[in-house]
């Protein structure tokens, strides 16, 4: 992956490291994109499509939480376990990165969800803030930015600011398909966050949108595409 520090998560088991753009490659993930892409995949299917790859995002992304050692009673005896330490945070963009909240929550039920508004300015596509309502002040110690699309890049850049201006330790980010320009701008101004990827697409269009991508994910999710 030209211009970013790629690494492949193989088969479901990711190299992990504290930065760069991780590209998760698993049969799973593969077949699931590809229907997602095709335009004749329904917005019921293609909700379902999306949680089914936020929670395999998920489970990659979260594999370097810290834990703690903690014991609990079974029905025959005291076991050993362990315990997820430390306040997380879900950074849904809106409106599509929605979609993704829930799988998400599902995994991790302890986590707080933070919305932010941002969308694209089509005649400039340059991203516009219209709701944040972040506290002043304890931020948490993760955050996990979903947003199934990661274009130019300036959406996901922007929110990766405010939470940098937030005080967050640990930012990662979930989307499910990207273009090579957007990640390669992300990481070159952000190259703390880790940003984690289903694929890479190598263009974006006059539009903006990545290709061959698969069109608005937020209008396929919400059933609002014009005919």
């Amino acid at each position: 992956m030209a211009g970013s520090a790629a690494i492949e998560a193989q088969d479901g088991q990711a190299r992990t490291r504290q930065c760069g753009v991780i590209q998760i490659r698993h049969p799973l993930v593969a077949h699931h994109v590809t229907r997602l892409r095709n335009k004749e995949t329904r917005p019921s299917e293609f909700r379902a499509l999306v949680r089914k790859l936020a929670v395999l995002m998920a489970y990659e992304a979260t594999k370097d939480l810290d834990v703690r050692p903690h014991s609990v009673e079974t029905p025959l005896t005291t076991a050993e376990g362990s315990q997820v330490v430390g306040r997380i945070g879900l950074v849904p963009i809106l409106r599509a990165g929605l979609g993704m909240v829930d799988p998400v929550l599902d995994l991790l039920p302890m986590a707080e969800v933070w919305h932010l508004g941002l969308y694209r300015d089509e005649d400039t596509a340059q991203p516009v803030r219209y709701y944040d309502k972040l506290p002043a002040e304890r931020p948490v110690d993760v955050a996990l930015i979903v947003d199934p699309m990661l274009a130019t890049g300036g959406s996901v850049a922007a929110a990766l600011m405010t939470l940098r201006d937030w005080g967050v330790p640990q930012v990662k980010v979930l989307s499910l398909i990207a273009s090579q320009e957007g990640v390669d701008m992300v990481s070159l101004q952000f190259p703390e966050a880790q940003i984690y990827v289903c694929q890479v697409d190598p263009d974006l269009n006059s539009r903006k949108f990545i290709v061959p991508g698969l069109g608005d994910a937020g209008d396929r999710i919400f059933n609002t595409v014009e005919e």
